[in-house]
């Protein structure tokens, strides 16, 4: 276990975290998984639980649990049981959630985070089960002005097969549970077992927190549920760490409770007393046998084990000859890297698409609320666009210009050059009549250079620089331009 000190007192934070497993259907029926539908148009007998019907556990399901367990060096269940876990809510119509509680299919394992000091930790995983996902309570209001309403029940998504990862309480703050979920994510997408959608609730986070006094035992624990972003996480941690100190500092008490965290306010609310294990009347599930896996099974999956983050940053830093920095940040989304290497691969200079991935087309993303795979610029003209600046077609100013008309649909980066003339200027004839012109034009700052010594000329010939940019409306080749006026301007 490890915490960290926040105004005197310890933080000690465990994660639950869902993952959606990405099967064409279901965990316990052959209902299909797909989004987007009218309501309950995807809602089997068999996930409703009717009298006469019997589950049947989907296979591929049980195969993404295992591939995880092995990502995660964690111990495989050769034998895992389903349970049902008794409560009653409106989007669980069976009463029951069919879950995995005594005899998990994933014991324990470890993942291993990098925070952003450069250090690493180890968060313990406890287990990973697999169970059945809920459905959604909708809530819309009238257009009668009065702010009544209804909640309606779209049971689409219940029996969506889940793994639940259960963490030990090895993190102390914010920043180690957002780098833990962060890892988690790059991981079950590395696998394909989730595509790793959290605005849809494919993969949400559930977060246990207790303060104590150094050296004291264990505080109460509160979880804050279902946060679906690494930016509503480390709010709500931050949040809920500051209220317990607040209510034991004035001599209050921590009530195990679950807490539900409102991201556009940024505020928190108590949802309902936390229940324990014995308040679920968990038993064995009578429809399904336990699930055996062999070692057989085992085996043939870790063959088809696909490159995970911390290999493929090994190998960026290898290949692309990246920093550990840049190759981490590269490697940890799948998306990202797929991306990444696409334009590197087709834009010849490895170090010069990372920067455009981590920077501009990373700034554009997140100012437009996009992720990589809904980039509007394809990697393929990305690397276009590279190959234009290393071959000196355009200059890197210009390039930001290509940029922005990619993005908004005006065609390749070759089109775009050719058909706005865009093309950079390196005819030396032409450069040398506008360079002579803006010398004669400034006497007084050609006095002051030549006047200077050599460190403050460098900075100096800026001005020059400038106006030859401006006068060729950023054509001009600047290392040709800067040759030129070194050229010239030496006394």
């Amino acid at each position: 276990m490890s915490s960290s000190l926040f105004n005197g007192w310890e933080v000690v934070i465990g994660l639950e975290v869902h993952v959606q497993l990405a099967t064409r259907s279901k965990i316990f029926s052959g209902a299909s998984t797909a989004t987007g539908d009218e309501p309950n148009r995807h809602a089997s007998l068999i996930d409703l639980g009717m009298p006469g019907t019997l589950p049947v556990v989907n296979k591929e399901a049980i195969r993404n649990a295992v591939r995880f367990g092995l990502a995660i060096n964690a111990e495989i269940g050769r034998r895992s049981v389903f349970e049902r876990k008794n409560y009653f809510y409106p989007d669980l119509p069976k009463g029951y959630q069919t879950t995995q509680l005594a005899e998990p299919i994933v014991g324990a394992g470890e993942v291993v985070i990098r925070l952003e000091d450069g250090t690493e930790k180890t968060v313990r995983i406890h287990h990973a089960h697999l169970e059945e996902d809920a459905g959604k309570s909708l809530h819309e209001a009238f257009s009668d002005g009065m702010g009544h309403g209804q909640t309606g029940i779209d049971l689409n998504r219940a029996g969506t097969p889940l793994i639940e990862i259960v963490s030990e309480p090895d993190m102390g703050n914010a920043e180690e549970a957002v780098a833990f979920a962060r890892q988690l994510h790059a991981i079950v997408t590395s696998l394909g077992i989730c595509d790793g959608d959290m605005s849809q609730g494919n993969m949400r986070f559930d977060v246990n927190i207790s303060v104590r006094r150094p050296g004291e035992p264990l505080g109460t624990r509160t979880e804050t549920k279902n946060l679906n972003s690494f930016r509503f996480m480390e709010k709500a941690i931050k949040l809920e760490v500051e209220r317990q100190i607040d209510v034991l500092e004035d001599g209050g008490k921590i009530v195990q409770e679950t807490r539900l965290y409102n991201g556009d306010t940024n505020t928190a609310r108590s949802m309902r007393t936390k229940e324990d294990a014995n308040d679920y009347r968990y038993f064995p599930c009578p429809d399904l046998l336990p699930v055996l896996v062999s070692e057989e099974d085992i085996e043939a999956l870790r063959a088809e084990m696909p490159e995970l983050p911390d290999a493929r940053k090994a190998r960026f830093m290898d290949a692309y000859q990246l920093s550990d920095y840049d190759a981490a940040l590269l490697a940890a989304s799948i998306a990202t890297a797929r991306y990444f290497e696409t334009a590197a691969d087709h834009g010849g200079d490895a170090k010069l698409a990372a920067n455009w991935v981590m920077g501009d087309l990373a700034a554009k993303l997140n100012a437009e609320d996009l992720d990589i795979a809904h980039c509007p610029v394809p990697a393929e003209h990305l690397g276009q666009l590279i190959q234009r600046i290393k071959d000196g077609t355009i200059s890197s100013k210009i390039a930001k210009q290509v940029f922005e008309a990619c993005w908004a649909g005006d065609g390749s980066p070759d089109q775009i050059i050719e058909s706005r003339g865009l093309k950079q200027m390196s005819d030396s004839g032409e450069l040398e009549k506008i360079i002579d012109q803006i010398i004669a034009d400034s006497p007084a700052q050609v006095e002051d250079y030549r006047g200077a010594d050599e460190a403050k000329r460098k900075k100096k010939i800026g001005f020059f620089v400038g106006q030859v940019m401006k006068a060729t409306q950023g054509k001009a080749n600047p290392q040709q331009v800067n040759q030129l006026l070194q050229e010239k301007l030496t006394p």
